[in-house]
């Protein structure tokens, strides 16, 4: 795992250079994983403008982090998408990366919607991890088996998952960085690295091997 300089936290804070470690227990019971939006898949910027009388926003996605959310694919967890803002462009987004469950909610349930995720797939909520960064991913956090916060993440999310918090910050590359933490401690990433290596090697594209 790559060692990442210490970021400066939103809060003001200047947050470890060190990852945190997952128990392989508890890595290998995860099942689904879900992220928070903005400040997590992205920076927490937003771009918004009017052209010709049509509202637009735009946000900007790290690509590492896309191909981290594939990597989790690959291993056969399911991922989920959950803002309570709004918005085309995470539709789009989470289209692209083909997660498995995506919620906007401009009232920010997120726990509700969680709660409802894991009864139609059969999981307990201690199987399901979320990456947050604000108050509105605090309810989650104290509820899921494994809450994990980027290194910018506030004061109130942080003490949620302190034990969790990782040297990346939202938008810059947090969301890969936890997706390989996981695999690792699951002691499946280098068989997963290898098995998209390999088909991207190959000269006829294979059918069903990599999401």
């Amino acid at each position: 795992m790559t060692t990442f300089p210490p970021l400066l936290g939103g809060n003001g804070t200047t947050t470890s250079a060190r990852a945190p470690v997952f128990p392989a227990d508890l890595a290998r019971r995860i099942r689904w994983v879900g992220f928070d939006v903005d400040g997590v898949l992205t920076d927490g910027g937003i771009y918004l403008g009017d052209v010709a009388g049509q509202r637009l926003e735009f946000k900007r996605y790290d690509i590492q982090d896309g191909l981290g959310i594939l990597m989790l694919r690959m291993a056969g967890i399911r991922t989920g998408i959950v803002t309570g803002r709004v918005s085309e462009s995470v539709r789009l987004r989470a289209e692209e990366l083909g997660v498995d469950d995506l919620v906007q909610d401009a009232r920010a349930m997120k726990l509700r919607a969680i709660r409802r995720i894991g009864e139609e797939h059969g999981m307990g909520l201690d199987e399901m991890a979320y990456l947050g960064d604000d108050l509105p991913d605090v309810a989650v956090l104290r509820a899921v088996g494994l809450p994990v916060v980027v290194a910018n993440a506030t004061d109130d999310a942080w003490r949620e998952a302190r034990r969790f918090t990782l040297t990346r910050g939202g938008g810059r590359g947090a969301v890969r960085e936890f997706a390989e933490l996981l695999l690792k401690a699951r002691g499946e990433w280098d068989a997963i690295v290898e098995r998209y290596v390999s088909s991207r090697a190959m000269d006829v594209e294979p059918e069903g091997v990599v999401p």
